[in-house]
């Protein structure tokens, strides 16, 4: 990223995510390794009862990343060979590809439009079809999917609503206070480095479901009777093998950095609602670009990402760049529409997806992050203005 200053200066430049570890989180990681334990064991153990706890749920597996849990989810929901899953077309592509190492294929479907990104319930119900065994309902950027129509959906054909939280640890759907990742048969959460609470690889599979948390935490090993802790500690002297299982573990420096963190979960996500209220008022006035979701939905999300989408999807990339090269500014795109992969190009619904399309041309993703502070917002939202007014000429 470039930029200078009139007095001939570089201009600080602002990424789109920016993670800072506290000295708390960094002494509990080296705890852990002077510990000499250092593979799946207490430490993790720990994190998935606090963030049970956190979450509400009655079972928190952790596991090495959010496709793991995605993967798992769908293993429980009874995803096999020839079987399909119904995703959103705008995504990560984890989402999708998680129904295929099931064997099964994603049917991708429509988002609402450009001010809500998530699922549409009438393009899923229509996609449907004898072979689906679930539905992915992603919470994108944090913001609640409509899992009250998915789910009712879901229920009247015996089909998993599963949810792809990867996003949005914390949030909720407005006016209820159970949290996104605890409706479903199975949530799946990431603690990739540029989520809110991360620790650098890491994800986590929440449930209610006994049998669902039961096959979880065998297929992330091996599908072992035992583990390596259980036997250190002289819990077993051997094991068995009674499925075909994974390394989908998480290890204890990742597990006890996520404990030390957690804490600090709540305050975070509440910097990220106040700078997103201040860039939805800064930006209002700006021609050619809309903020997706509401204002009155904001309190109620993790506020992940701040999301915008221009007006014109010819602009977005020019834009782009002049933010980087003029104001040192770092942007970023969630996501290209699956279907344009050339891996997924022939997938089910991949031909009908214009809202997708539309919307992965149009989206950008401007800095986030709680300490960005009202300065760094105000740069961003001026050199965004000044560079569509430029661009637009």
């Amino acid at each position: 990223m470039g930029g200078v200053n009139p007095d001939g200066t570089a201009v600080e430049p602002i990424p789109v995510f920016d993670v800072r570890l506290d000295e708390e989180h960094v002494e509990a990681v080296a705890e852990t390794l002077r510990s000499g334990w250092l593979t799946m064991g207490p430490r993790t153990q720990a994190f998935e009862a606090e963030f049970a706890e956190h979450l509400g749920v009655s079972h928190a597996v952790a596991l090495a990343n959010c496709t793991t849990a995605l993967h798992l989810a769908y293993l429980a929901a009874g995803v096999g060979p020839g079987d399909e899953v119904v995703v959103p077309g705008i995504t990560f592509v984890a989402t999708a590809a998680a129904a295929r190492y099931c064997g099964a294929a994603p049917v991708l479907a429509e988002i609402l439009g450009p001010h809500d990104l998530s699922l549409d319930p009438e393009d899923v119900e229509a996609r449907l079809t004898p072979r689906t065994k679930a539905v992915c309902a992603v919470h994108y950027a944090g913001y609640a999917a409509p899992l009250a129509a998915l789910g009712e959906i879901c229920a009247d054909r015996g089909i998993a609503l599963i949810e792809d939280a990867a996003h949005s640890p914390s949030a909720t759907v407005p006016g209820d206070d159970r949290m996104l990742g605890t409706y479903g048969l199975a949530g799946a959460f990431s603690f990739f480095s540029n989520k809110i609470i991360s620790c650098g690889e890491g994800g986590l599979l929440a449930t209610h479901d006994d049998s669902v948390a039961e096959l979880a935490r065998s297929r992330r090993s091996h599908a072992m009777t035992s583990g390596t802790w259980d036997r250190h500690r002289g819990h077993a002297m051997s094991y068995d093998v009674v499925d075909v299982g994974f390394n989908y573990r998480m290890d204890e420096p990742r597990a006890a950095l996520l404990s030390a963190r957690l804490s600090g979960l709540g305050a975070a996500i509440a910097a990220r609602r106040r700078l997103t209220h201040r860039y939805r008022e800064a930006l209002a006035d700006v021609g050619g670009v809309s903020v997706p979701y509401t204002v009155d939905e904001v309190d109620a999300s993790s506020c992940y990402i701040m999301p915008v989408m221009l007006d014109d999807p010819e602009l977005r990339d020019p834009l782009r760049s002049y933010l980087a090269e003029r104001h040192g500014i770092q942007t970023t795109v969630l996501y290209p529409s699956i279907n344009e992969f050339t891996a997924y190009a022939g997938s089910p619904g991949a031909g009908e997806l214009p809202r997708c399309e539309r919307a992965a041309r149009c989206q950008l993703t401007l800095p986030l992050y709680p300490h960005l502070g009202e300065e760094r917002l105000g740069r961003v939202v001026a050199a965004v203005r000044e560079g569509l007014a430029e661009l637009s000429r």
